[in-house]
């Protein structure tokens, strides 16, 4: 029995053996590789949801990308017309007639009777001086020749009488020749007192100065009682010629032949006087006169063009720019210059076809008043002239405004 308790034991042993559990630190160890196998799919799980939120993100943003919106811009239709040609220049307004006048009597001022910056017209009074010593003078010529004339009258009677007396043989031929000769003497006396009366009227004459032009008088430069010399250096007014007036500019030799072959076909050439930012036209006028030599210090030649200035818009000494139209181009495609580009040394466009923009090259010419011909757009073609930041090639565009293009028959033709 007890052999076979101790084999039943031994049985039992040895099945309590296989059966009984791992130790404490073995199950420990098994929970936590669970726990970091665990984990680590659980990253591999979130990791794989980020990467795909993002490339979902990205390929919205990409696709956002491809689709731009269409670009609102301003546009423009080429037109075909004529456009002028210019020759630009500085210039400075000069009066046609200046005139300081100064006294040429001697005497007091009595009398002023123009006011600063007046426009007087030709025969104007404007000063007066003391007459009364030239009233006298004259009066005294006047006095001599009277008398003189009355001495020239009484030798004529005589040799009258002295004529019908030595034709009757009463008197010696010497006695008519003497008397004839008297006559002859009392006609030079005449002649002098004569002469003399008339200097002393012109002498009058300076006492009352009038305008001798038409023109705009200066600030007042003498007063009633002021006393002035004949042939002094005081001036007593200016007066200037403001209407009509000129302008004085200067153009490169090498442009003399072009200017002087056009104005020998046409007789005469528009010019345009602007201000000094050349924002504003001040006045139109022609071409008057070219100077006769170059500088040869400068290479230039003077012109001149005149200007009726009715409004007064050009003052005498303003520096003012100038605008020579020497030729007028026709049958050329104009666009506004905002619409012309540059990219270095190449001009373009932004042609509108169709709402989409493609970009054009094109070749440059002459601009004026804001239109420029070019070359490699033709007429009724579309382009764009804003939003440049924002157009490119391939991009739609939506028109939000339609400029005006210039009228060609409104040319600047000579």
């Amino acid at each position: 029995m007890s052999g076979m308790e101790g084999k039943a034991d031994g049985r039992h042993v040895g099945a309590g053996h296989q059966l009984s559990a791992p130790p404490p630190w073995y199950r420990k160890r098994w929970v936590l590789w669970t726990g970091l196998l665990l984990l680590l799919l659980l990253a591999i799980v979130v990791v794989a949801i980020i990467h795909k939120n993002n490339a979902k993100a990205a390929a919205a943003k990409s696709a956002a990308a491809a689709v731009k919106p269409p670009v609102s811009a301003t546009v423009a239709t080429a037109t075909k017309g004529s456009i002028g040609v210019y020759l630009d220049a500085i210039g400075t307004v000069t009066p046609v007639y200046t005139t300081s006048i100064t006294a040429q009597a001697n005497g007091v001022l009595t009398a002023v009777h123009y006011n600063e910056g007046q426009f007087v017209q030709k025969g104007d009074a404007l000063i007066d001086i003391d007459s009364r010593p030239y009233q006298a003078q004259l009066l005294e010529a006047e006095g001599t020749l009277e008398r003189d004339t009355n001495v020239l009258a009484q030798a004529q009677m005589d040799v009258d009488r002295y004529r019908t007396a030595w034709a009757r043989n009463g008197i010696n031929k010497q006695l008519l020749d003497d008397q004839e000769k008297i006559v002859l003497q009392d006609q030079g006396t005449v002649k002098n007192d004569q002469g003399t009366v008339n200097y002393d009227q012109v002498q009058l004459s300076y006492c009352h100065i009038t305008a001798p032009i038409a023109g705009q008088t200066s600030l007042r430069l003498v007063d009633p009682g002021n006393v002035v010399q004949a042939g002094g250096t005081t001036v007593l007014v200016v007066i200037t010629q403001m209407q009509p007036i000129t302008v004085i500019f200067i153009m490169p030799e090498d442009s003399l032949g072009q200017v002087q072959a056009r104005l020998r076909k046409m007789h005469t050439l528009p010019v345009e006087a602007w201000d000094r930012a050349q924002t504003a036209k001040i006045a139109s006028g022609k071409l008057q006169t070219i100077d006769n030599q170059i500088d040869t210090t400068t290479g230039t030649v003077k012109l001149r063009a005149l200007f009726d200035n009715r409004n007064s818009a050009l003052f005498p000494n303003q520096f003012v720019n100038t605008r020579l139209l020497v030729n007028t181009l026709d049958g050329v495609t104009l666009v506004p210059s905002a619409a012309v580009q540059h990219n270095g040394q190449i001009a373009f466009v932004y042609a509108i076809a169709n709402g989409v923009a493609s970009v054009r090259n094109v070749k440059t010419g002459v601009s004026d008043g804001g239109m420029i011909a070019v070359q490699g757009i033709n007429p009724g073609e579309v382009v764009a002239t804003g939003s440049f930041d924002k157009l490119q090639g391939g991009s739609k565009v939506i028109v939000s405004k339609q400029a005006i293009a210039a009228n060609p028959a409104e040319g600047n033709a000579p």
